[in-house]
């Protein structure tokens, strides 16, 4: 029988200071931007002995790859019939747990390896990393303003519903996809000048009949077909069938990414709209394998690339096309050129010959104006078809480490003047290691 005395309702009054204080929080190095390559930059640094803080306008982690349910690992492998690994580092480490839980999927095409994952997995193994790591976390936080003075970044505003945040670090990591700190500090940023790459609304089904599913050829061909017929806007779009789980995480969208706040308020909306449509058609067209499906997650708008650093090297195509290796590279990749610039269909161009790697150079993560300030992710210098092949997930995971390496080689010195060979002989894993994986070589 319960104990009536225990049941609390006591209350008290409060209200607001008139001053309402601000939260001082300290770090050697704080990394903007929860998503893969800003996670891996985390840990990285946490893992050198650093005091790191992690900031993020989520009120939880794993940025694009988790809440927007990318859904798969592009870019871990080489291609061709040599397919050895690019990037180790957590990369490695999520390979190897989530392989072991049966969250991961290798699809093997013809000249690539795809890894499709299991998004509440990887979400689950990002909350023990950080945690296990001891890092600081600032969520669900706007940083409204970033101190620039004698080259230094040194305070960002921040403000949270819980209240205000002023912290200061010794260097900054910018993984927050569209180059907020550079962008309020002053700094020199580039945009598309042709128009808007085109984002995407994902969407993943459960109930689906796998053993009735369409080849990625037959989608494809009604996609192009029937599209318009059932006004889905994408007529390329795909489908990612998650073998042993029942489940088929949906790419069948293209919509705007703007950075102007009423307009990026709109784009989810517009973007649920668009699966509906696509869902529709999958069950109409392909009726054995959807007709019982049914939605199990929204992800949040998936966005590809929208604002980025003016940096001391813009990668170009020519450097991508052409498999160009740098003094200063720091990451490696093989994946294709992804241009999302047409509303209807991507624009592919893929590297399927095995000899072909191309690089990421520090130059085009780091500011000419700035010392301690590097960019991962989506938000390095590059124009936009070579931003294109560098911005999926495995090159992001490597260049988060390399910026953290990169900040503790320099310190309270600049990033400018850091010892290269030193720099390049701790990421030697992610530019010449050459380890194969059973799964991605069946």
């Amino acid at each position: 029988m319960s104990d009536a005395s225990k049941v609390t309702t006591a209350t008290k009054i409060v209200q607001r200071p008139a001053s309402a204080r601000s939260f001082d929080v300290e770090a050697d190095i704080c990394v903007a931007g929860a998503g893969i390559s800003g996670i891996s930059a985390a840990i990285e640094a946490a893992r050198l002995g650093r005091k790191v803080v992690l900031v993020d306008g989520l009120p939880a982690l794993g940025g694009q790859a988790v809440n927007s349910i990318i859904g798969t690992f592009c870019g871990v492998f080489h291609n061709g019939d040599d397919r050895y690994q690019f990037t180790y580092g957590i990369a490695d480490e999520i390979l190897t747990d989530l392989g072991a839980s049966g969250d991961l999927y290798y699809r093997v095409g013809p000249g690539w390896t795809t890894v499709f994952y299991d998004e509440v997995a990887l979400g689950r193994w990002i909350e023990e990393a950080i945690v296990k790591e001891g890092i600081e976390l600032v969520l669900g936080a706007t940083i409204r303003g970033v101190s620039l003075n004698d080259r230094r970044i040194g305070e960002l505003d921040i403000a949270t519903r819980y209240g205000d945040v002023r912290l200061n670090a010794g260097g900054f990591v910018d993984a927050t996809g569209d180059a907020v700190l550079a962008w309020l500090a002053g700094l020199p940023c580039r945009e598309p000048a042709d128009g808007p790459i085109y984002g995407s609304q994902m969407v993943v089904l459960e109930n689906v009949h796998m053993d009735k599913a369409p080849s990625r050829e037959e989608l494809a061909e009604v996609m192009a077909d029937k599209a318009k017929d059932y006004g889905v806007v994408r007529e390329d779009g795909l489908a990612f069938f998650f073998e042993g789980k029942g489940t088929v995480a949906l790419n069948m969208t293209h919509m705007e990414t703007p950075l102007e706040p009423l307009a990026a308020s709109r784009m989810g909306l517009e973007g649920r709209a668009q699966t509906r449509y696509a869902i529709d058609l999958l069950k109409a067209e392909f009726p054995d394998c959807f007709k019982d499906a049914t939605v199990r997650a929204y992800g949040f708008p998936g966005i590809r690339q929208t604002r980025w650093i003016k940096g001391k090297y813009q990668l170009t195509v020519e450097d991508v096309r052409s498999a160009r290796k740098f003094d200063d590279g720091v990451a490696r990749t093989a994946w294709g050129l992804e241009i999302h610039n047409d509303k209807h269909k991507l624009y592919w161009e893929g590297f399927d010959k095995g000899e072909h790697v191309h690089q990421v150079p520090l130059s085009a993560m780091v500011c000419p104006d700035a010392d301690n300030l590097v960019a991962a992710g989506r938000c390095i210098d590059g124009d936009v078809a070579a931003l294109s092949s560098v911005r999926v997930m495995a090159p992001c995971m490597a260049m988060g480490a390399a910026a953290a390496h990169a900040l503790d080689l320099a310190g309270s010195g600049s990033i400018h003047q850091i010892d290269m060979a030193a720099l390049k002989d701790r990421l030697k894993d992610n530019l010449e290691r050459r380890d194969y994986r059973d799964e991605a070589n069946p």
